[in-house]
């Protein structure tokens, strides 16, 4: 079966044609410049981006692809989470395509097509331990299978690509931070600079990041002006380590407690080469093994929900006209 995968569930307008076996073509059209000035995502302006490129992003899917619109045989869709205006340009799009060429229309959840994203360039045995971890989620599940997940723990305040990019802004790196803020701590000891690291009562796999977020923010207004510039290596080495070590203390400490022999890294902090070093050493002591998707397959993309949605359609899930946009929508 031919899908098409659209996505834009933030930020980024994606289409991706997939035949079951491998990806076609995948096309992101980014709007990092649009919101950099901002220092942050303006959702207004997403919407309105994600309108003026889906058809030309869809067009040049197809193109690259070599696939004819006439060939496709389904359609698939991030359905949520995400922000609502952007979601519903995407959801509004595949209904008006799937109606007018009487094609299979499903709905798939953002989240899952990240952690299960890993099957589109590895055989990974189930259940594995998946670790979603962007800008808007950091979450535990157990992935049994396509469909089957149990949900271990999430951030209870800010994601850790959030605390990553609020702290870039702080220290005057641009948007998104989190790339440079990686370049610049690997050029210094992540032990120079100390940062906290946050102990979250109840569920042992939850996590917190506003306290780190909010101990820079003091310790640059206390230091004083010319403090940040001076030591920007040094601030952003720590703190990024501080993130890290919160992440991989509870995945490895739940990839244990639940008998699971892999974890599987996704989501665009999955690029962060300090995360994915920890992750492995950390794991190899207990016999663990790390996957992650390669870097375009972290960052949202619209390969992953082609494969995700590919699956459920050939599982007989359908999504009908009266399908929405979720915002909120957990796995």
């Amino acid at each position: 079966m031919l899908v098409i995968g659209i996505e834009t569930s933030c930020d980024e307008t994606a289409a991706a044609v997939f035949d079951g076996r491998k990806v076609l073509s995948d096309i992101v059209s980014s709007q990092t410049d649009i919101h950099n000035k901002y220092g942050g995502i303006v959702p207004e302006l997403a919407s309105r981006r994600h309108i003026e490129m889906i058809l030309p992003v869809v067009d040049k899917a197809l193109g690259s692809s070599g696939v004819a619109l006439s060939e496709i045989e389904g359609v698939s869709v991030t359905q949520g989470p995400g922000l609502i205006g952007a979601l519903l340009v995407g959801v509004s799009f595949s209904k008006a395509l799937s109606y007018a060429k009487k094609l299979p229309l499903v709905g798939v959840n953002h989240i899952e097509g990240h952690i299960t994203a890993i099957l589109l360039e590895e055989e990974v045995t189930f259940p594995y331990l998946g670790l979603i971890v962007s800008g808007g989620h950091t979450s535990l599940y157990v992935v049994n299978g396509i469909g089957s997940y149990r949900h271990l723990g999430s951030t209870r305040d800010d994601a850790a690509g959030e605390a990553l990019d609020k702290g870039g802004k702080l220290l005057g790196l641009g948007y998104p931070a989190g790339a440079i803020i990686d370049r610049l701590a690997s050029e210094a000891d992540p032990k120079g600079m100390k940062f906290p690291r946050a102990v979250v009562h109840g569920s042992p796999y939850d996590f917190s990041f506003s306290g780190l977020k909010t101990f820079l923010v003091n310790l640059v207004h206390r230091e004083g002006k010319g403090f940040a510039e001076r030591n920007l290596k040094e601030i952003a080495a720590g703190y990024l380590e501080a993130v890290v070590d919160m992440l991989v203390e509870k995945t490895v400490k739940a990839a244990r407690e639940n008998n699971l022999a892999t974890i599987v890294i996704a989501g665009g902090v999955a690029a962060n080469s300090r995360l994915r070093r920890k992750m492995k050493e950390s794991a190899l002591e207990y016999g663990i093994k790390v996957l992650y998707p390669s870097i375009p397959l972290c960052t949202d993309n619209a390969s992953m929900i082609a494969h995700l949605g590919h699956r459920y359609l050939e599982m007989g899930k359908r999504s009908g006209f009266d399908m929405n946009g979720i915002p909120d929508w957990p796995i």
